[in-house]
């Protein structure tokens, strides 16, 4: 047992797991990644090969939807992390390794950054194929109160407790128009499989079957639209918007040869894309937040500025969220700017 075990009484249980109950000797586990979640994850070596020990506590996580998800995913032939043995008890899953080269540096090289990104919309595509109905329906939906419960993240823990806004009843009420048109949107596009976090930080570089996916157990039936923004606006890094149009329209054109009744009209197909952007990205500001002061993870305020970019942007290209816009360039934009300030200096 090694030092950080000793300090550590999962890891120790995990050790003793691995050793005991599988058969694996003295493993000796290095922290692979964290996420957003209470979840972590560790790597290490047997022999030739090398495998992942997922441990998510089972007072704050739950591993049941990972284990059906990655199960789903794999029939529908991704290339996600293959479960080799489970104690849903105890919180541990032990994976094979899809590796350590994330997309996110990868996308640097921009000679190499287009076949990236074609090989992620490809398994994306695959996975809306695969996932409409019926083959995806025990899946929770992404519905109203769903997609509205993620936006009030944004009031509380953005708008209240990153910048200190105090709203009044209006101001609440504008808030909640803008809120049902982007809910109004999202649940008048088609539905299909929805991973919630197809981005660039779960997605991994691959010899074969290019991308590894990761991070899906959150995944639902959905917006078709909704995996495709979070790619192509992703919020650790920013492609160009003539990048993004193509590349989002031409997606479109594949859904259209695969039979969903997705809008034909560009401008359409991309009003719909824009908004689910939009409630994604407002969410996404509350998570962040939450994470800073809440969980004590302050790296993902260093993201809260390139999001919010995205809200600005989408808010004021849109007549139904004009007022919205209007609020943020005079209420929040020196508030954020300060609060970043006070935050992270």
């Amino acid at each position: 047992m090694n030092e950080c075990s000793v300090q550590d009484p999962r890891l120790a249980e995990i050790e003793r797991w691995l050793a005991g109950d599988l058969g694996f000797g003295s493993a000796a586990l290095a922290p692979a990644s964290s996420d957003a979640s209470f979840r972590r994850y560790f790597r290490f070596r047997h022999g030739d090969e090398s495998f992942i020990v997922m441990d998510a506590p089972p007072a704050k996580e739950d591993v049941r939807p990972f284990l059906r998800v990655a199960a789903l995913l794999a029939e529908w032939g991704l290339n996600v992390p293959r479960v080799l043995a489970s104690d849903v008890d105890r919180g541990w899953v032990l994976l094979t390794d899809l590796g350590s080269r994330q997309y996110l540096a990868a996308l640097a090289d921009p000679v190499r950054a287009p076949a990236l990104y074609a090989d992620a919309l490809a398994a994306l595509l695959r996975m809306q194929v695969a996932g409409r109905a019926p083959a995806a329906e025990h899946l929770p939906r992404y519905d109203r109160d769903a997609l509205l419960r993620e936006m009030a993240l944004f009031a509380q823990w953005f708008l209240g407790t990153h910048l200190g806004l105090d709203l009044d009843g209006s101001t609440r009420a504008m808030i909640d128009r803008a809120f049902d048109v982007l809910v109004d949107s999202a649940l008048g596009q088609p539905v299909s499989f929805v991973h919630r976090d197809y981005h660039s930080r779960n997605l991994m570089v691959t010899a074969a079957d290019n991308p590894g996916i990761l991070d899906f157990q959150d995944a639902v039936q959905g917006p078709v639209t909704y995996d495709l923004v979070s790619l192509l606006k992703d919020c650790y890094l920013v492609l160009p918007r003539e990048r993004v149009r193509d590349w989002a329209l031409g997606h479109r054109d594949r859904l259209l040869r695969q039979g969903f009744p997705v809008a034909a009209d560009d401008a359409v197909f991309l009003r719909g894309f824009d908004l689910m952007g939009l409630q994604r990205h407002l969410k996404v500001l509350g998570i962040f937040c939450r994470l800073h002061y809440r969980d004590g993870k302050v790296r993902y305020l260093h993201d809260l500025p390139r999001v919010f970019t995205y809200v600005r942007e989408v808010a004021q290209a849109h007549p139904e969220t004009a007022e919205f816009a209007d609020f943020l360039e005079t209420r929040v934009v020196s508030g954020f700017e300060a609060a970043q300030r006070r935050a992270i200096g």
